[in-house]
């Protein structure tokens, strides 16, 4: 079953592709078979738009859609939604700001729900993004859900980080810092129009000079207006230039990838009420130690 899936979704069904994402994200039976019968993702790279919130993330990835489907482009765009704390379905968000490339036969675009991960990205990212590789698409944009500093988890997933920050994000940068700050391949000043956007811009360049920074490469900065569509074909251009990144950025973000697909599988087993019981039991013990029971829990 799942290799003609895969055989649909190469053909560009959409509807194969939907189904196939809704497999992998419930985790139904069979879906490990499906990723195993992935090979290789034909030099697509992942584009991951993140920021802080009301930085205009959304409003970016519509303004960038429409610059890569005047260049005859395919995009699958990924909007990582928060959960509803009911169900923990996607609160539909994005699709509202994205509405008029819904239908549009160049453009994928799906929601995911975070499912209380508190990194800014679906629990089941990894896989999903793999999957859209063998499908027909020239980009893969995933736009992170606007939650701080710990987004920094769309650096070990995508290939160009694009950082989102607006002119009244003074303070927030400097809380960044230590965050967003260190994964950022582009920053974009959105909403440069504001006052103060150019005396933004002069403190972001000294915040992300390497004697202040971990990075030894310059940060390219781009001033948009993502409502006016101003800035984003610059920003296009520098995306295109970071992409080019060579067989070391690659083999990192295999390793991250490998590395949380390993934590995840060895945590599998790990039921919380169980643990739950077993801690109850060993309270009864006055000499109770968390990082014994810990070592020894199994």
């Amino acid at each position: 079953m799942h290799e003609e899936l895969l055989l649909q979704i190469k053909k560009g069904d959409i509807k194969s592709l939907a189904r196939a994402i809704s497999f992998i994200e419930n985790e139904q039976q069979g879906h490990e078979d499906l990723l195993r019968s992935l090979h290789g993702d034909g030099g697509k790279k992942i584009i991951g738009i993140t920021g802080p919130p009301g930085a205009g993330k959304s409003t970016l990835v519509d303004a960038l859609i429409d610059e890569l489907v005047k260049e005859g482009k395919k995009i699958a765009v990924v909007c990582i939604d928060p959960s509803s704390p009911f169900n923990l379905g996607a609160v539909l968000g994005d699709r509202i700001r994205m509405s008029k490339w819904y239908t549009h036969p160049d453009v994928f675009i799906r929601s995911l729900a975070t499912r209380g991960s508190l990194g800014g990205l679906s629990p089941k990212i990894i896989e999903i993004t793999d999957l859209i590789k063998s499908a027909k698409f020239d980009h893969i944009i995933v736009e992170t859900v606007g939650v701080g500093q710990s987004e920094i988890e769309i650096a070990g997933l995508a290939d160009t980080t694009v950082v989102v920050v607006v002119p009244e994000s003074g303070d927030e940068v400097q809380t960044m810092k230590a965050g967003l700050m260190e994964i950022a391949d582009i920053f974009v000043i959105n909403k440069s129009d504001r006052p103060d956007a150019d005396l933004f811009e002069r403190n972001l360049k000294l915040m992300l000079a390497p004697s202040f920074t971990k990075n030894a490469k310059e940060i390219p900065i781009v001033k948009a207006i993502a409502t006016e569509k101003k800035g984003i074909h610059e920003l296009y251009e520098m995306i295109k230039k970071n992409s080019s990144q060579g067989k070391e950025r690659r083999l990192e973000l295999l390793t991250e990838k490998a590395w949380r697909l390993l934590i995840r599988k060895r945590m599998r087993g790990v039921d919380k009420s169980k643990l739950k019981q077993s801690i109850e039991s060993g309270l009864d013990n006055d000499n109770f130690n968390l990082y014994s029971f810990v070592e020894n829990y199994a």
